[in-house]
């Protein structure tokens, strides 16, 4: 098997952004949710403290840090959270000022994960079943969508280092639905799939690769009429789907608290990536999680409880588990050979979500060292084959 590209999420809220400092104060970043974490019980390893630093990611100088950690350790690339909201972009310096500007982003990958889901207030969540405003709307408009697809082909497609497959750049899409509710419909959403495809070309591309985060299906809105996964992605002429978290997969409520059981959460994914890839025509892509802790966006004083996002049990991952998962991966894609071979990890930096490649002070590199032990390294002697 051909080594699969490894591409991490990448996180963008470690920087100043300016409708934060409207809405949560002058400076604000979840840095500030980070420092004030607490324990919620015996050995809740919280608050994570990374091992670089309370860093500036809108800094190039940063940014070419984390590049070079990455490249370093077999990561190939970012898929980077990007969103659009009717005002447009948000959390966008991370990439514009710091990645995109960094001297060695020549060395990496990149390319855009379109977190298109609303935006609510849970920096911090107050409590449990707490009914948060809605900072916003992520399904667009045409309209809106059109100022978006100019954006990301103009601005990023077109950059020399962005991620493409078979010359066609790369766009994950997080949810289905709600790009298809803000369009109107299935044959509103493939006709502003066209254009986009179409605006690709016009910039001498053969089109866009569009990938689908698959999860949530059984909670389509009513624009989506179509009863399965398959059908939907057929009709919208999607390239391939992928996972961006295991959480995604199993029923927390049935996990242990406050500690969920992490091998039986890897378990619960896996099975579901079988499936997925038994019934997609289209080719599935496998995520490997670091971990998930999401006890930094609730309010600290409030007694940490088992109910839904972000009250959930956790999963602090050892490194040895983390390596459990990649051999999965690797695995699977060995089962399915689909083409252009990818793994997705979750994530580089979710510091807030418990998930992050970087460094910490307890952990150290293991966890980045993990993904070279079992990939190696592009171009390397090391294969995934076993």
């Amino acid at each position: 098997m051909t080594r699969p590209q490894i591409l991490a999420y990448y996180f963008p809220n470690w920087h100043r952004d300016s409708r934060n400092c409207v809405w949560f104060g002058d400076g604000w970043t979840e840095w500030d949710l980070l420092r004030a974490a607490q324990p919620r019980f015996d050995g809740h390893r919280q608050p994570r403290e990374p091992a670089l630093g309370y860093r500036d990611e809108a800094d190039p100088v940063e940014a070419a840090i984390d590049i070079d950690l990455a490249s370093a350790h077999g990561v190939d690339g970012f898929l980077v959270d990007f969103y659009w909201y009717e005002d447009g972009a948000y959390l966008s310096r991370a990439l514009d000022d710091g990645l995109l500007q960094a001297t060695n982003i020549g060395d990496i990958k990149f390319a855009l994960m379109w977190a298109n889901h609303d935006l609510v207030d849970i920096f911090p969540s107050e409590r449990p079943g707490a009914n948060h405003r809605t900072l916003r709307t992520g399904a667009l408009t045409r309209e809106e969508f059109e100022r978006f697809g100019h954006a990301v082909v103009e601005k990023y497609f077109t950059h020399a280092s962005y991620l493409t497959v078979d010359g066609a750049p790369w766009l994950s899409i997080y949810q289905i639905g709600s790009l298809v509710e803000g369009l109107g419909g299935i044959d509103e959403t493939v006709d502003a799939l066209d254009w986009l495809r179409a605006l690709a070309r016009k910039h001498g591309f053969p089109g866009v690769h569009l990938d689908a985060v698959v999860w949530g299906f059984g909670v389509l809105p009513r624009a989506v009429t179509l009863e399965s996964p398959e059908q939907l992605l057929s009709a919208l002429r999607f390239q391939s789907a992928s996972s961006y978290i295991w959480i995604h997969h199993d029923d927390l409520r049935t996990h242990p608290f406050p500690i969920g059981d992490t091998n039986r959460l890897r378990s619960a994914a896996f099975d579901e990536y079988e499936r997925y890839a038994s019934t997609l025509s289209l080719p599935f892509y496998p995520n490997v999680t670091v971990g998930w802790d999401p006890s930094p966006r609730t309010e600290q004083a409030v007694q940490h409880v088992h109910d839904e996002y972000p009250w959930n049990p956790i999963f602090d991952a050892t490194p040895e588990e983390f390596v459990d998962g990649l051999e999965a991966a690797r695995d699977f894609l060995v089962r399915h050979d689909p083409p252009s071979p990818i793994v997705t990890v979750n994530a580089w930096n979710e510091w807030t979500e418990g998930s992050a490649l970087l460094p910490d002070t307890t952990h150290g590199h293991s966890y980045l060292e993990a993904i070279r032990s079992v990939f190696g390294l592009r171009g390397g002697v090391k294969r995934p084959d076993r």
